[in-house]
């Protein structure tokens, strides 16, 4: 890093109040507070660790993952140790979400990183992503 680069977490817009969370801003706020407790896995080895050690809450997979062993591999764990498992639509976009980016002086995200899996180990505090999160898991 140079003198004057910092990096910083991924801030998300903040929805208007009163307007309720849909599940990937949920999930994204979810991941923001997990990773300020540094309890954000991200990468194959690290969440197929966690998950076979039973440590993860949650599992999070990139859709437009393009290794099919990958995923069955990341799938069957989760199956077998009945860990929830969602997935998102890009892995650029949960590359974003997990912190691995720079943000540039207008706070928008550069040199984004693609992440194709990444585990919760502990979810941090209470929030209101949470609770639409816990919600959409129990229901599924």
């Amino acid at each position: 890093m140079s003198d004057g680069e910092v990096e910083t977490p991924v801030e998300a817009p903040a929805p208007a109040v009163g307007e309720p969370l849909d599940l990937m801003s949920a999930l994204q706020m979810v991941l923001k507070k997990s990773m300020a407790c540094h309890s954000l896995l991200r990468g194959l080895h690290e969440v197929a660790r966690t998950i076979e050690k039973g440590e993860a809450q949650l599992v999070v997979l990139a859709q437009d993952c393009d290794n099919g062993d990958y995923v069955k591999l990341v799938e069957g764990l989760c199956k077998e140790k009945s860990i929830s498992l969602l997935k998102v639509p890009k892995k650029e976009q949960l590359g974003e979400w997990c912190g691995l980016c720079k943000i540039d002086e207008e706070g928008n995200p550069t040199k984004i990183v693609k992440c194709s899996c990444a585990a919760i180990r502990d979810y941090g505090e209470e929030t209101e992503g949470l609770a639409v999160l816990m919600e959409h898991l129990k229901s599924a």
